[in-house]
This record gives C-alpha cells, structure tokens and sequence, in this order.
C-alpha cells in the first residue's frame, strides 16, 4: 500500500466535471447534498446572528465559546452510533428521514428564536439539529461509492464535497441578506432561520428518488440487535482506521488542521465582534463574518478545483504536507496582524488547504476502507474532529481576552500545524513498511 498516487494509478483517474454529472446517481445525490448545506449554512448564519450579532442580546466570549462547544461535543457522542446506523439501514431511507427530521426541528428553533428564548432550550434544538447535519453528511459521504466508478472517487469527492461546502456558504450568504430584509431583532432572526427549512424538504425529496437499496450498504454485518451494532460502532470504525495507515496518517492531519481552526474560529468570532473596525466597504460585525466565511468558500471552492491535480502530480502524502506548511506559515503571518484585511487572506488559504487535506483523507477513507465498515468510519472521522474543535476551542476560551487580541493563541494554532505535519509523516511510513 502507498500514500502517494501518480498518473498511473486507476485509483485516480480524472475525467472532468462534466463527464462525472452526466452520472445521473451522482447528479442526483450531489444535488441533495447542495440542498442539505444550503439549509445548514443559512441555519447555522441565521442562529450565529441571532445569537451573537443580535442587538436585543448580549453575549460574552465564554458564552459563544459555550455555544460552539455545546454545538460540536453532543454529536461527538452519538457519532460512533450514527455510523453503526449507517453501516446497517438502508442508506436512502435514512436520507430521507434525517432531512425531514431536521426540518421540522429548523421550525421549532425559529419559533423559539423568534419569541425570545434564550440560552440552554436553543442551544439544545440547534445541536440536535447540527447533529442530524452531520449524520445527513456521512450518509452522503459514505453512498458516493454506489454512484461513481472507484477510480473516479478522488474528483468526483472533490467536486461533491468543495462544490457542497461552497453552497454552505451561500446559505449564510442568504441568511446575512435575510436579515437584512427580515430585521435584526428576535423575529427577524425566526424569520431568517426558518426559510432553511427548505434546504431539508428539497434534500429529501432528491434522495427519496434513489431505488431502495440503491445507496448501500451491499452487505450488513452486524449483530443481530441493533443496540449490540450501535454498541460496536465506535470500536469497529476505530480498529478498521487505525489498521490503514493511509487512514490513520489522514486522521492526524485532520486533528490538527480542526483543533487551530478552532482556535481561530473563536478568535474571529470575538474579534468581529468586539475588536475589528471597518475596512472599506466591509462592515464589522456579522457582515464582516460574511466576508471572512465569504473569503474561506473561495478557497474551499479553489481547493475542489486543484486537489485532484495536486494529487496526480504530487501524490497524497506531499499533498497534504504541503497543504499542512502552507496553513502554519498562513496562521503564523497573516494572523498576528489581527487586523481584517489580513484575517482575509488568512480565511482564504486556511480554508484552501484544510479542504485539500479533507478531500484527501475523505478519498482515503472511501477507497480504503470497506463498504461494511465505511459508515463507522466516517461517523468516527466527524466524531474525532468534532471532539478536537470543541476542546480547543474550550480551552482558548478560557485564556482569550475579552477584545479578542491574542498572539499566544495564534502560536498555538501555528504549533498545532506542525504538530500534524510530524504526525502525518510518522503514521504515513507505516504505509511503506
């Protein structure tokens, strides 16, 4: 096994956007995961704003970094369990169900955004929320196989996952504009969250339209109860990545792409909030949030647009470790300015790499890993990642000063990337040996 990939190798065949949408399995399941992120970016926008940049509410830097952790941990818990879930239902039938779940859920949070409930209730419905998020998202990620050939796997994950992640973007787009014509106040915010709901429905209907069984799994192996399944999902996706090295070096690389993002994330949010003035045209505040998750969609968007080169030409290994220097040198230097035009940039390069890193594990993992067990790993994949971000984030709070402005988190962040490039490269010879 080898971590690297040339143009030789049929497992990374290239054969252009156009070809791989005349797939019509992958047309279809691309087009729910568009209508699936939509939705999450305009939720997860409208609940920030409603929340964060509301002017009828005032909040600390310990309680938004509450708010992202409580948001990330729950479904770190249940995550081992969706995969199990995954690896033994009918793929279609959970798309469908989750979506619309999720959508009477967006409901009820907009009606309690909208008349003034504040703190835990909220916080609660949006986790449940994001949670079925997350699930929707390793059900898309592990069916992708049943619509494309293998070879494929590499552009046609790229072009789903960066295209999608870009969408997501846009729904926050919509909602900073929503607000804009909704109001800023709690009804408004209500308003604004609620038209996600839309994203759900259309996603659902996309995915109903798939044959039953059409989405995987092939086989179920499983325990006869699905409380002994669940029981062994986590163990399973586990033992199975850390048994592939090309999996296991990936999961490195991720861990601590997410634990600086964390880092940084925290530090835009307060930074927008209570320390950033204007610049130009860009307003502080949730507009100026806009432009930063504006700037990071670009670069997620360029990322699906050069990772399948990258990697053909340079092979995975050097991809992802060059994507890893790039995110240090970016963290270190254009985030100590802590000033808007450099967070700009920053967004746009640490956005570009971290997507390259996960479209790379993401084809590792849906290459390497078998169809019985890919649902546990991918659940695991979000499990882990969601676990790092929300203890950095946790604990940057806990040092962060009330403006925002510190230089000894943004070291961190640095250190953190270099952290994952030693790790990357040390799990990554087991490959070779």
């Amino acid at each position: 096994m080898t971590t690297s990939a040339d143009v030789s190798d049929p497992h990374h065949i290239r054969v252009g956007a156009r070809r791989l949408l005349a797939i019509d399995g992958f047309r279809r399941l691309l087009f729910s995961r568009f209508s699936s992120q939509w939705g999450d970016g305009l939720f997860q926008t409208g609940l920030a704003g409603a929340v964060v940049f509301n002017p009828e509410r005032a909040v600390s830097p310990a309680e938004i970094a509450a708010g992202f952790v409580v948001l990330l941990l729950p479904y770190s818990v249940i995550g081992p369990f969706a995969g199990a879930l995954l690896d033994r239902w009918d793929r279609r039938r959970v798309l469908v169900v989750a979506n619309l779940t999720r959508g009477a859920l967006i409901l009820v949070s907009a009606v309690c955004v909208g008349t003034g409930v504040a703190g835990f209730p909220i916080l609660l419905l949006a986790l449940i929320v994001i949670g079925i998020s997350r699930f929707v998202g390793a059900g898309l990620s592990a069916s992708l196989p049943h619509v494309v050939p293998v070879r494929n796997l590499v552009e046609a994950n790229a072009l789903a996952v960066t295209l999608g992640a870009v969408i997501s973007v846009l729904g926050g787009g919509c909602a900073v504009g929503l607000r804009v014509v909704f109001g800023e106040d709690n009804v408004g915010s209500g308003l604004t969250a609620a038209v996600a709901v839309v994203g759900s429905v259309l996603a659902a209907w996309l995915a109903s339209r798939f044959a039953r069984g059409a989405l995987g799994p092939d086989q179920v192996v499983e325990p006869a109860t699905a409380l002994a399944a669940v029981a062994n999902g986590l163990f399973d996706g586990g033992r199975v990545a850390a048994r592939t090295p090309t999996v296991a070096a990936g999961f490195c690389a991720l861990l601590a792409h997410r634990a600086a993002f964390g880092i940084s994330l925290l530090l835009t949010v307060i930074l927008m909030r209570y320390s950033f003035e204007d610049w130009g045209p860009i307003e502080a505040g949730l507009p100026g949030l806009g432009v930063v998750l504006g700037a990071g969609g670009v670069g997620i968007f360029v990322a699906g647009l050069t990772t399948a080169r990258l990697v053909t030409a340079l092979g995975r290994k050097r991809t992802v470790f060059i994507a890893l220097g790039v995110a240090a040198v970016s963290q270190f230097a254009l985030g100590l300015p802590m000033l808007l035009p450099t967070t700009l940039a920053a967004a746009f390069l640490i956005a570009y790499t971290g997507q390259v890193v996960k479209l790379c594990v993401d084809a590792a993992v849906q290459r390497d890993i078998g169809d019985e067990a890919r649902g546990r790993v991918f659940a695991l994949y979000d499990m882990l990642f969601n676990i790092t971000q929300a203890l950095a984030v946790a604990i940057a709070a806990t040092v962060i000063p009330a403006n925002g402005e510190s230089v000894a988190l943004i070291v961190a962040a640095t250190v953190l990337y270099l952290a994952g490039i030693t790790g990357f490269e040390l799990v990554s010879r087991r490959a070779h040996r």
